[in-house]
């Protein structure tokens, strides 16, 4: 994945995270996720921000994905120029996962989600060029039409609860079963 400094969007061109703490723990996060990754054959490798690094400590992810060879390489904060650079500095060099799921933000009514909903309409327009690649909704409804979030869901109004987890992850589930026991590509 080549992206040029001329590229208009920021997020298009990898870029490590700030160490806001102060104490190194985003490049110690990455470092820990290349080792990890030296002995592991997963199916399934999850990355993106605090959404996907607390799945871990929920038991649907021992329930659902822990089964399925599942890593997470989550990262609290992390936007998609963060992704991006660590999938080219090394969190892939190691490793051939069947599926990568990247779990975005869902959708509220602001010029970030707008520019969310943006990204998202582009990215269902490029998949017919890119065939080993899907695009799947799991808002089950999250953000209700008042604009309300229920603390059940999201039990600070941003980071899935149990509750919520078990909504968003029983339909990845499906879809990733249905990619991992679809015929492979060469």
């Amino acid at each position: 994945m080549r992206m040029s400094s001329e590229d208009s969007n920021p997020a298009a061109i990898p870029t490590p995270g700030l160490d806001t703490q102060g104490d190194g723990r985003w490049m110690s996060m990455h470092n820990r996720f290349v080792a990890d990754s030296k002995d592991k054959e997963p199916d399934v490798l999850f990355v993106g921000d605090s959404l996907v690094q607390l799945l871990q400590q929920f038991e649907v992810w021992r329930q659902l994905f822990s089964p399925l060879h599942a890593l997470n390489f989550g990262v609290g904060g992390d936007a998609t120029q963060h992704v991006l650079w660590r999938l080219t500095n090394g969190e892939l060099d190691h490793i051939s996962p069947k599926v990568v799921g990247v779990l975005p933000r869902g959708k509220n009514h602001n010029p970030l989600r707008e520019k969310n909903a943006q990204v998202n309409q582009l990215v269902q327009e490029a998949l017919p060029a890119l065939p080993q690649t899907s695009y799947l909704d799991v808002d089950p409804g999250f953000v209700h039409s008042d604009g309300s979030i229920s603390h059940q869901d999201l039990y600070d109004y941003l980071h899935l609860s149990s509750h919520g987890y078990q909504a968003v992850c029983k339909p990845l589930l499906a879809a990733i079963k249905a990619l991992l026991e679809a015929p492979r590509e060469n």
